[in-house]
């Protein structure tokens, strides 16, 4: 087992992990997997709520931490350093798996994290963004109380994506929408009541990309501009034409700005050596 582990192809490529928004799941990352460079590979896991994953256990309060779990296990079993990719929630997960494994991630690429708990520390500003996401939130519990999952999700497609946007996705897309509801109100809640300090992200001294659209709403712009200038090795990048879902809607540049990130990341760390003290890695040169 431990000769196939170091001489199989999958596992002498870098992991670009990519963690999606929301009601979506994996396959929002397709075309960011077609374009990676051969020596990477994507690694694409879904949330709680997505078909694959089940529903949450109901064991305990559901918190981001729960979420980060499965990608943490990626990373301890990784050979290499990987790079973190995140889209709004899943944004918002792996700057949690970041603070959990800061010297094991290469590069970070956030598209409009929708990181909710840092709002309470902005004063004015932050108080009524919290506010509004929280009306969101509102709409949300009250749909999957009452069993209107169409109503809860009609809310919550239409605040991110616009007025109507809802009625033009494919009705696929929608009835899946309607499965993922029951755990929307889970996220929300995980989001707005994460116990990480900002000085967390502060201390992270990882090449990040951040990025948002140039239609960004209000919440998510004011996450994106504050996280620019508190992470130490960020850098910002507006999407032009995009919004939101921008990593959907606008996949090319959203795409090309990520891969330019990873490939520079990769130049400057030179992330093509095992990491040597990782025990698979040491198993594995016990067997050679």
């Amino acid at each position: 087992m431990h000769l196939q582990l170091r001489s199989s192809p999958v596992q002498n490529t870098v992991p670009v992990i990519a963690l999606h928004c929301s009601g979506s799941t994996a396959g929002q990352w397709r075309q960011l997997g077609a374009a990676l460079d051969a020596r990477l590979r994507l690694v694409a896991p879904e949330h709680y709520g997505c078909e694959s994953t089940g529903p949450w256990s109901g064991e305990h309060a559901f918190a981001l931490a729960d979420e980060a779990e499965r990608t943490i296990q990626i990373i301890d079993q990784s050979l290499f350093n990987v790079h973190l990719v995140g889209h709004s929630y899943g944004g918002a997960v792996a700057m949690r798996v970041a603070v959990e494994r800061p010297n094991r991630i290469a590069s970070l690429s956030l598209y409009e994290p929708v990181a909710f708990h840092i709002l309470r520390t902005m004063g004015a500003r932050g108080a009524a963004a919290t506010a509004e996401i929280r009306q969101i939130a509102a709409l949300l519990d009250q749909g999957v109380v009452t069993g209107d999952y169409r109503g809860a999700v009609i809310a919550f497609v239409d605040y991110w994506s616009g007025k109507g946007a809802w009625a033009e996705l494919r009705p696929p897309i929608q009835a899946a929408l309607k499965r993922w509801a029951p755990k929307g109100p889970l996220d929300f809640r995980a989001l707005i009541d994460e116990p990480t300090p900002v000085s967390a992200y502060a201390s992270l001294d990882i090449p990040t990309l951040i990025l948002r659209g140039e239609h960004a709403l209000g919440p998510s712009r004011l996450i994106v501009e504050t996280l620019s200038t508190l992470m130490p090795a960020a850098r910002m990048t507006v999407i032009p034409g995009a919004g939101h879902m921008g990593p959907i809607t606008h996949s090319g540049a959203v795409n090309l700005e990520i891969l330019r990130h990873i490939a520079a990341s990769e130049r400057t760390f030179q992330q093509r050596e095992p990491a040597t003290s990782h025990p698979a890695f040491a198993a594995s040169r016990a067997v050679a």
